[in-house]
């Protein structure tokens, strides 16, 4: 599962996402569900929420209570992914970072992402608790920061925003997918570097997959 533009005040990662696909970067071993676009209205309109005022990145608890989560999760509802990839942008950061949900048994994917990232010349995000990640009052349940990455516990994520609404990364760990990343590209970057960063992040997402046997899947 690929998706960007949940937030339309995000709008490179839309590209990025087309970019990847039509430079046939996607790797080989998988096929694909690609929502390159979540919600245009809100990136017609250059802003965080949809059409409505919500933000539709905290509408996926239940059976959604967006129009856009409701027709993500219509979709998805007899199917399971290996693993949820989804695009943003942070306009406030100046390097790469990316959120993990981990389930405490299986090997993370994100250092050999932060990694690459950071191999390509890109920048990365110095992450500390007092980095504004979009939690209330700055609480994060069992947050592990690392140089350009943030480690959620998957159950502790889901817990926290159960009654918040969900965002879509804990949606698809806690229904249908197996591996759950969220990729911030740096909006204080250029839009060609903010684009090429996502290409990095999401090929060597994808390579790490593709050597993770695929038995494990929720049910």
């Amino acid at each position: 599962m690929l998706a960007s533009g949940t937030h339309g005040d995000e709008p490179a990662a839309p590209w990025a996402l087309l970019n990847i696909v039509e430079s046939g970067l996607l790797h080989p071993s998988f096929s694909y569900r690609i929502w390159p676009c979540v919600n245009p209205a809100g990136y017609q309109n250059a802003t965080r929420t949809n059409a409505e005022g919500e933000d539709v990145n905290r509408s996926f608890t239940g059976g959604g209570s967006t129009p856009e989560s409701k027709a993500i999760i219509t979709a998805h509802r007899d199917r399971r992914f290996f693993a949820s990839l989804d695009l943003h942008e942070d306009p406030e950061a100046d390097g790469f970072y990316c959120f993990e949900l981990s389930r405490s048994e299986q090997k993370l994917l994100s250092p050999s992402i932060v990694n690459a990232v950071a191999q390509a010349g890109f920048p990365l995000q110095t992450l500390t608790s007092d980095f504004d990640l979009g939690y209330e009052d700055g609480r994060i349940p069992d947050a592990r920061f690392e140089p350009g990455r943030v480690i959620l516990d998957v159950n502790s994520e889901i817990n926290y925003f159960k009654s918040r609404g969900l965002p879509f990364t804990a949606y698809m760990m806690r229904r249908a997918a197996r591996f759950g990343l969220t990729l911030e590209a740096a909006g204080a970057l250029s839009w060609d570097d903010r684009i090429a960063m996502h290409r990095v992040a999401v090929q060597h997402a994808l390579s790490g997959l593709a050597k993770v046997p695929a038995e494990g899947l929720p049910n």
